[in-house]
């Protein structure tokens, strides 16, 4: 075990299939010894069919939490041993129902005993332990169908890299940066515009100098993505969230979600009550972020851009 305590927690997944294999491989003599001809992985499709009743592939599949796949593979092998008996449902004609063969009956009486003796067994087993591995397992279960390890991880590692990330106020020196990470996308997907051309070649005058703010993403120390918050002569909003660009190679790491949420809290401190911004359906990981920072569709304004073809609001 000391391969498995060196490792840790992260080898959750081997440290269980091991024990899964271990008494798994015991199954398989347990059987032998009680006279029973039967494999392991057979044991949850064939309880479910000791009950008596005919049941579809899907019905044992949801009642016993396996795939479909899965329990088919098993109920044809269980029929090539001549344990389970197939047919068509009488209600439903596109349907097949299997139960337990006579054969298959049989083995419901031979297996009882084995029932008794491997639950004294765990029980023994569970009386010199000190932790109670069937309730640990259903609390796994239960925390696991609330949210997968694989989500859990991606969290994680969602988290550990936004460590990485530093948001900090325009400066001169990022202009280059603002300018190429706003090309690069809008060139990717449609075309630059006069309105871009004009904010990109000039922030200072047409962003800064306007009462408006540039916020950009530093990833280990490199800027990658950028944000602006242009200040609007409009009674209904006070400003726009636009010029949104965050680099192709560090996608997926949380940065627009970090920008967004940096930019509507600069817009907070400035008093504002409502943040609008265009943007177009084409972009789905977009306007999901949209979505996710708190902006809902509007409708009716004047955009200056042919690539508008949807209008957010945000209240703040």
């Amino acid at each position: 075990m000391d391969f498995y305590n060196q490792l840790g927690q992260v080898a959750i997944g081997s440290r269980l299939r091991m024990l899964t294999d271990k008494i798994t491989a015991d199954a398989a003599g347990i059987y032998q010894l009680y006279g029973i001809d039967m494999q392991p992985k057979w044991f949850p499709v064939f309880y479910a069919l000791s009950q008596g009743e005919e049941k579809t592939i899907t019905g044992i599949a949801k009642e016993i939490r396996h795939s479909h796949p899965s329990v088919s593979k098993i109920i044809r092998e269980m029929i090539k041993k001549g344990y389970v008996s197939e047919k068509k449902d009488t209600a439903d004609g596109r349907k097949n129902v299997v139960r337990l063969s006579p054969k298959g009956r049989a083995i419901t009486e031979k297996i009882k005993d084995s029932y008794t003796d491997v639950g004294a067994a765990i029980a023994a087993i569970s009386a010199q332990s000190r932790h109670d591995l069937w309730q640990a397992i259903e609390e796994w279960e239960f925390l696991l169908e609330q949210e997968t390890l694989l989500k859990r991880v991606k969290t994680q590692k969602l988290e550990r890299e936004n460590e990485k990330v530093q948001l900090i106020d325009y400066t001169p020196a990022y202009h280059a940066a603002f300018k190429a990470l706003n090309e690069e996308w809008i060139s990717t997907y449609f075309k630059m515009e006069a309105a871009d051309y004009k904010a990109l070649d000039n922030p200072d005058k047409y962003i800064l100098d306007k009462g408006g703010f540039i916020i950009v993403a530093l990833y280990e120390g490199q800027p990658v993505g950028v944000c602006a918050l242009i200040k609007m002569k409009d009674p209904d909003y006070d400003y726009e969230l636009a010029k949104m660009a965050v680099s192709p190679t560090v996608q997926g790491k949380g940065i627009g979600w970090l920008l967004g949420q940096a930019v509507l809290e600069k817009a907070r401190a400035q008093g504002a009550a409502k943040v609008y911004l265009e943007s177009n359906t084409r972009l789905k990981p977009a306007i999901t972020l949209y979505h996710k920072l708190g902006f809902q569709k509007v409708v009716g304004r004047i955009t200056p851009y042919e690539r508008c073809n949807i209008q957010m609001e945000c209240i703040l």
